[in-house]
């Protein structure tokens, strides 16, 4: 367990901008930065990041939070599991006590899955050095490949010993669980129930994540050990923390040297990528044989906008791999091809070369993918009409999928030359697939949206029915004002909240949105003095927001409809008047995680509730006026939960079990009638009331 000071330490510690930018290409924009949002397909930059706050946030698919948040989110880690991650990061030792065995095993199975990969991984490489097998079979192999030692050791490669079961036992008898050692693909279990190694007899490949953790690993046959043994490459299968279309090898040790070369690489194998970072050229990485995924395209446009693909002349590998190269352009990016020279592949031709003359080869035969692609079918094509039109279809395909009306524009008038075909047919035809293809995504967001409104009204009719059968609720607004509040006092905030409302499905209604503007302030304000009150000798007391908004709510015998919302204005009621006590950093930092993502929201958002030039311009903002705003909101927030709970109580009394139960149906008649007054009486306070809306 964490404490929370060690969580302060590291959050005062972690810089938002350091810990996103090792992830996400950031520019400068006024006092803040932006980006690709790395949550969704984005386009243009839609992430913001604010030193200033510790904050970022994507305005698109509002994704976003503290630094924390942003590990949490991006690495799929648990709350502590991203603390640890920064703690790491920033040099903070993280003091815990030893967990308990019951602990051990209620620890998450991805978390058990990644540390099981790094003992494989931490076995591999000892047993490449440190072994007499390993030396003389797999370093020879390495080092016969051409690999230094600093590059073996960068990589982290390993070996695997000829003994089908050495590493199981070994992990055995380290006290790990045999159901890791199957689910992460390093084993497998034999019909008689034992346990063989994957890779024994391979040198060993580890795959790392953008983050630098073990996914994975790749195997490769070594015809001397494994005697026979005829598939060449052997890699994990995919599991819980292993999905292949997410990765790219090498991103890890690539993803600075992108950035600051504005490009990538893209090659096929492991060898490749390690024989390019030992000839100096750092912006590289593999798609490991695969066919090139939407996932993977997206790993690289974080970094860059612009990608060569290196092939080695196999035309029949070029060929398949150009469905990949038009996921490239659809997802708005710059390609180029490379063909090295016949005989060579990326791996061999890096040997060969320094980085400045591979460097100088590719800057020298690239060329961009269009014309490329072009010019390769034209070779099949030949004086065959069939074929030729057959062509143009494809090139247009291509074409059709570029997002930037500009790009399309230029390489329509590049293939028409090309081709020897008249612009407008091709604009033409661009045009009609265009069109095509808006249609399908048109219907399919209408399918998606029908099928979620299904979902949604089968939902609120559920809890429509679900009206409890006490009609005396906590949720009754007092009819008049000397009347005492039903609270107990040390309960005032946290107590169960009954309400003719249900739970879920009602976070559109306007009551909701009150609640949620009422909480913002509590979460920005809740210690500031919102004004102050005198007693009977007439002494004045300061009264904060927070304090303000619990007495509101206690006089008529409310409370927030949210569980998680009544949580924090409990916990902000408790500490209020602690010395030094910041409601937004206390809640921001928070040891749940939940309510730490909850209100960084809540802050993040670029709006103020009122914002107006007084007589000398000045912009006069929320905080010089929270003696206004808060009792606005806060009766703008009741006179909308009245009119919800009676439209609520009016669906109870039309339920035929309610309807003959004369006695519960009388109790309800008679609070509507209060409730109607109370609206009304709500209705001459509010006047010609200003609507503060989200």
């Amino acid at each position: 367990m964490i404490d929370q000071l060690t969580i302060d330490r590291i959050m005062d510690a972690a810089q938002i901008y350091d810990v996103v930018s090792d992830f996400v290409t950031l520019r400068k924009r006024g006092v803040n930065y932006v980006g690709l949002c790395p949550f969704h397909d984005d386009k243009t930059p839609s992430f913001y990041v604010s030193p200033a706050k510790g904050l970022c946030k994507c305005f698109a698919c509002g994704k976003g939070g503290n630094a924390v948040h942003f590990i949490m989110e991006h690495e799929q880690m648990t709350y502590p599991e991203a603390l640890r991650y920064l703690a790491k990061k920033y040099g903070i030792e993280i003091k815990e006590r030893e967990l308990s065995n019951e602990e051990k095993a209620a620890q998450s199975e991805r978390e058990s899955l990644f540390i099981m990969n790094q003992f494989a991984n931490d076995y591999f490489r000892h047993t490449l050095r440190e072994t007499e097998e390993g030396r003389s079979v797999g370093m020879a192999y390495f080092r016969n490949r051409g690999f230094r030692d600093d590059i073996i050791e960068k990589f982290q490669l390993g070996y695997c010993t000829e003994s089908n079961d050495a590493f199981a036992k070994k992990a055995l008898e380290k006290g790990y669980k045999p159901e890791y050692l199957i689910k992460t693909g390093l084993c497998y279990e034999t019909d008689d129930h034992r346990l063989r190694d994957r890779f024994w007899g391979r040198v060993i490949f580890p795959v790392h994540t953008l983050s630098g953790k073990v996914v994975a690993f790749g195997g490769r046959v070594l015809a001397s050990a494994t005697k026979g043994v005829k598939v060449k490459y052997v890699n994990s299968p995919e599991s819980e923390i292993y999905h292949k279309s997410n990765e790219l090898y090498g991103i890890f040790f690539a993803k600075q040297a992108i950035v600051k070369q504005d490009r990538c690489y893209l090659v096929e194998g492991y060898t490749d990528v390690i024989s390019m970072h030992q000839s100096g050229v750092e912006n590289v990485v593999a798609s490991s044989g695969t066919a090139l995924t939407t996932q993977q395209i997206k790993l690289i446009h974080r970094f860059t906008n612009n990608l060569t693909v290196l092939y080695d002349g196999d035309e029949a590998g070029i060929k398949a791999s150009l469905r990949g190269i038009d996921m490239l352009l659809e997802e708005g990016m710059n390609i180029k091809v490379c063909l090295l020279p016949d005989g060579d592949d990326p791996d061999s031709f890096a040997r060969k070369h320094t980085s400045t003359e591979f460097q100088a080869f590719i800057a020298e035969h690239e060329t961009d993918f269009i014309r490329f692609k072009t010019n390769l079918l034209l070779k099949d094509a030949g004086r065959d009409p069939i074929k030729r039109a057959e062509l143009i279809g494809n090139i247009v395909q291509s074409i059709s999928v570029i997002p930037e009306a500009i790009v399309r524009d230029v390489y329509i008038k590049e293939c028409a030359q090309l081709l020897h075909v008249e612009d407008r047919l091709l604009v033409s035809e661009v045009a009609k697939r265009r069109e095509k293809e808006n249609e399908r995504r048109t219907e399919q967001r209408e399918r998606e949206r029908r099928l979620q409104n299904r979902q949604q009204q089968e939902k609120n009719d559920t809890h429509s029915t679900d009206i409890p059968a006490d009609t005396s609720t906590a949720g009754q607004i007092s009819s008049t004002t000397d009347k005492e509040p039903s609270y107990p006092e040390e309960n005032a905030v946290t107590a169960e909240y009954t309400s003719f409302i249900p739970q879920e499905g009602k976070e559109g209604q306007e009551f909701y949105k009150y609640e949620q503007l009422i909480l913002q302030m509590v979460v920005r304000y809740g210690e500031y003095i919102m004004c102050n009150v005198s007693d009977e000798e007439e002494n004045e007391h300061p009264i904060t927001v927070t304090e303000y908004v619990v007495d509101d709510l206690k006089e008529d015998d409310l409370a927030f409809h949210n569980p998680l919302h009544r949580r924090i204005l409990a916990e902000a009621a408790e500490h209020v008047h602690d010395t030094g006590f910041k409601a937004e950093h206390y809640f921001v930092n928070h040891v749940d995680p939940t309510i730490s993502k909850l209100c960084v929201e809540l802050i993040s958002n670029r709006y103020q509730l009122s914002k107006y030039h007084s007589k000398n311009q000045k912009i006069v903002t929320d905080e010089e006026r929270l003696y206004e705003l808060i009792p606005r909101l806060m009766i703008n927030f009741k006179y909308a939960i009245v009119s919800e709970e009676l439209k609520h109580m009016l669906q109870a009394l039309q339920q035929p079990e309610v309807a003959s139960d004369e006695q519960q149906c009388n109790a309800l008649m008679q609070r509507y009638s209060e409730l109607r007054e109370v609206q009304s009486l709500m209705a001459k306070r509010l006047g010609d009331r200003v609507v503060l809306s989200l």
